[in-house]
């Protein structure tokens, strides 16, 4: 295997998904002396399992950005409400959402177009970490060859399964397989954007969502015995809806956290910083990260702008996260009684804050 030349950054972040890519452009907009590699494992063929739904809050972060998404990002059909399924108690309830539909992938790419020419994007995959003396040394592997990199700082921004994490960090408690499937749309009568629970099957929810000329289903199993569970749910929601989905096209699976108390929360110690779900900024109850994942990868750039030394901004980017640590601690206690089947029932059945569509003419 070919090894290139070492070089040797300032910061070396792991991952570029939204909470690596917004930190490096905002840090090194605001830092240009420093050298920052970026290091991007993703490609078209092995882009991160996501339903590519950006939720209100995320939008609102973009805002603030003065950023707006260009077209080429939006996926057909924009949704307005979410159908929520209860296989197991034969449950159908509709709620307003104001998502916007699109290309996970391409999203993370026109993120990544926007971190200034400075940074290094290396290409490839973070497989693992040393510290050396006062260095991190880190392999990466870039096709056939690899890539040695040192840095003084390590940010990990690399999701659920970070490396980062694992590597100095207790990992999370609570983790699910996350598996989706995609299907050709061949005009199946299946909901456009549906959030279903199935007690028999998992304690947690799953999804189905329209994107172009395909329809997702997806959804968050544990993992002991996870592809069967997601096969089992799979037939019994087609049992329920009455369509079947048909061949899958491709099938994507990654791990995702569901924190569940403060102490999941990691923010790292001393010169390793954690980002977004590495951090476990991700909630318990639906899985949306991305907004989480911008809004830390902001904080902690400002907090390398403003701190003096590794202590300083680790100590900033504790203090300025815990508004976001508690607000995904409450999604945790939502959580609790969304994928318990007796309150769910008793909030479905309620009809709160549903809304009821108008019934087609035969």
């Amino acid at each position: 295997m070919e090894q290139k030349n070492k070089s040797i950054y300032d910061i070396a972040v792991v991952g570029a998904g939204p909470a690596g890519a917004v930190f490096v452009k905002e840090l090194a907009e605001a830092r240009p002396d420093l050298k920052i590699a970026l290091i991007d494992g993703q490609s078209p063929d092995s882009a991160k399992p996501c339903g590519g739904l950006l939720a209100p809050d995320a939008q609102k972060l973009l805002a603030r950005f003065d950023l707006v998404l260009p077209k080429s990002v939006l996926e057909d059909p924009q949704i307005f409400a979410v159908e929520t399924i209860d296989i197991g108690q034969k449950l159908v309830r509709y709620y307003q959402r104001h998502y916007l539909n699109m290309d996970r992938y391409a999203f993370d790419r026109w993120l990544i177009s926007l971190v200034p020419p400075s940074v290094n994007i290396c290409k490839g995959r973070c497989k693992e970490i040393k510290k050396e003396g006062g260095l991190y040394d880190l392999s990466v592997r870039c096709g056939d060859g690899e890539e040695r990199i040192s840095a003084k700082a390590i940010v990990g921004a690399d999701g659920g399964g970070s490396v980062v994490r694992r590597t100095f960090f207790a990992p999370m408690r609570v983790q699910y397989v996350a598996i989706q499937q995609w299907f050709e749309n061949r005009g199946q009568r299946l909901p456009y954007y549906s959030c279903i629970f199935d007690a028999k099957t998992s304690d947690s929810c799953s999804w189905t969502i329209h994107k172009g000329n395909h329809v997702i289903f997806g959804g968050a199993f544990e993992r002991q015995g996870c592809r069967g569970a997601f096969d089992e749910q799979k037939s019994r929601l087609e049992d329920f809806l009455g369509e079947p989905f048909g061949e899958p096209v491709k099938t994507e699976a990654c791990l995702v956290s569901s924190p569940r108390a403060m102490k999941d929360f990691c923010t790292g110690k001393e010169s390793v910083f954690l980002l977004g779900e590495a951090a476990g900024f991700i909630s318990a109850s639906s899985f949306e990260g991305l907004s989480s994942a911008m809004h830390s990868g902001k904080i902690l750039a400002d907090a390398f702008a403003k701190g003096a030394d590794y202590d300083d901004v680790q100590r900033i980017y504790r203090k300025n996260t815990r508004a976001l640590r508690l607000k995904l601690r409450q999604k945790s206690v939502k959580r609790a009684f969304l994928c318990n089947s007796f309150t769910r029932a008793l909030i479905m059945r309620s009809g709160i804050q549903s809304i009821s569509p108008y019934k087609k003419k035969k």
